[in-house]
């Protein structure tokens, strides 16, 4: 992987490993251990000028060549720029180890920043790509077993309970359930008819489904929504943006002031006979200057910072659309959820029983045997319930699903119907009113015909 900061250059070099960084740190500190010990070998001039050589180029060469490409894009002021003159010039005055360390110092903050990125990218995408990585798709009279890059717009497959749905289409059967959670964060199933629109990431509930896929792979809503988080980075904040502009303007200035530092001094030795000049002094100074001035940390900081705040909520579970999106959530002091599924975790629970013509504990065994089959989280919730209860179920000998209405069951010989508030009505059964007007998820039960 690689990336942009806002000096614009790519950070794919420290894919390269660390030995690069691993072989100039050794050779640096041997050679600074041989240069203030007194060894007699290492004090010859060439001999420490060729040791310290060889420990900058595994980390210089890169920085000078990727200063080099940027000046082949007309980029003149970038950090690889200051960062090679400051090391030449250090070279040319003696200064052997600053060069050194100059672009030891660099490479290990490239490789630090590259473990975040890609760590923060890993999340990212360990979160969302979720997709199926195999499908059955109708294909010459059966259904075979295929990767879903392979199945056509236009092709039928067919998703089997709790499985996710990996491409979009329509649906083909009459009625279905979905857990829409991984797309809407809503935790409540939601009933799909024929004819309407099934996306990439839902999960089948209860029955196995046909779909007409309408779109390709690289086209489903899951893989736009990846696609959108992954490249969450471009979508710059305005801090980023500054410290972008920030950095064109302050580097040329910096180059400016440093050979200011070493020209004027010149002209006023010229000027004033009295002043000693020493370029080789002024020199060092004005490299000084130029390397402590590099904006390379602020420039990498900031839009790391970003990065790493949205690798950093992705492995909380949020998804931040970009930097932008980051800033803006701190000004955020409060938020109104129109959907109670966005903040809980899907598991129901029964708050109240209310029963009308039977005792409550019939009703629970009741409920207890039509529901125990399905797997409906309403369903499972009624369940749980009714075992807390020491419900014991009662035999069945016949039952069927009713898609997104509830189930029909016959039940020593009388016929039951548990569902939701539609089932009841579309079948002339009359409700309380004040079920109808329940802010919760209403379960209703009758036999017989009688609520």
């Amino acid at each position: 992987m690689s990336t942009t900061c806002g000096c614009e250059h790519c950070h794919s070099h420290g894919s390269s490993g660390l030995w690069m960084p691993t072989v100039s740190f050794v050779l640096l500190v041997i050679g600074l251990i041989g240069k203030y010990s007194g060894i007699s070998w290492f004090a010859e001039s060439w001999i420490e000028a060729i040791w310290f050589l060889v420990a900058f180029l595994p980390v210089g060469l890169p920085v000078m060549r990727e200063a080099w490409e940027a000046a082949l894009r007309k980029d003149f002021f970038s950090e690889f720029s200051l960062m090679a003159i400051a090391s030449i010039g250090a070279f040319c005055i003696g200064e052997y180890p600053e060069a050194v360390a100059v672009m030891l110092f660099y490479t290990v903050g490239e490789r630090l920043q590259l473990l975040a990125v890609n760590k923060a990218s890993k999340n990212i995408s360990d979160l969302l790509d979720v997709r199926p990585e195999r499908t059955d798709v109708w294909r010459t009279g059966t259904y075979m077993n295929v990767s879903p890059k392979d199945v056509k717009v236009g092709e039928r497959i067919e998703v089997k309970p709790g499985g996710r749905v990996p491409l979009d289409g329509v649906l083909l059967e009459a009625e279905a359930q979905f857990d829409t959670s991984a797309l809407t964060g809503e935790s409540m199933p939601r009933s799909i008819r024929e004819g309407e629109e099934v996306l990439a990431g839902m999960i089948v509930q209860g029955q196995a489904v046909r779909i007409q896929v309408n779109r390709p792979y690289e086209q489903s809503a899951l893989a736009r929504i990846l696609a959108l988080v992954k490249d969450a980075s471009e979508r710059k904040a305005p801090a980023e943006l500054f410290i972008r502009r920030f950095a064109r303007i302050y580097t040329p200035i910096v180059i400016l002031l440093s050979f200011l530092i070493v020209s004027v001094p010149a002209l006023v030795g010229m000027v004033t006979p009295s002043f000693q000049y020493v370029f080789s002094d002024w020199l060092y100074r004005g490299l000084v200057f130029l390397v402590i001035s590099c904006p390379c940390a602020l420039v990498i900081s900031v839009p790391l910072g970003y990065f790493g705040g949205i690798g950093a909520a992705s492995r909380a579970g949020i998804l931040f659309k970009g930097g932008n999106y980051l800033d803006a959530i701190t000004r955020v002091n409060t938020v109104a959820f129109d959907k109670t599924g966005t903040l809980t975790t899907g598991r129901f629970e029964v708050t109240t029983v209310e029963s009308t013509g039977i005792p409550v504990s019939d009703l629970l065994s009741i409920l207890l045997s039509v529901e125990r089959k399905s797997t409906h989280p309403v369903a499972q919730a009624v369940v749980r319930h009714a075992e807390r209860k020491d419900s014991v179920p009662m035999e069945i000998t016949d039952m069927r699903e009713l898609a997104g209405h509830g189930v029909e069951a016959i039940m020593n010989g009388r016929q039951v119907l548990v569902g939701n508030i539609r089932l009841l009505t579309e079948r002339g059964i009359s409700v309380p009113k004040e079920l109808s007007d329940s802010v919760s998820t209403v379960v209703v039960c009758a036999i017989d015909g009688k609520y």
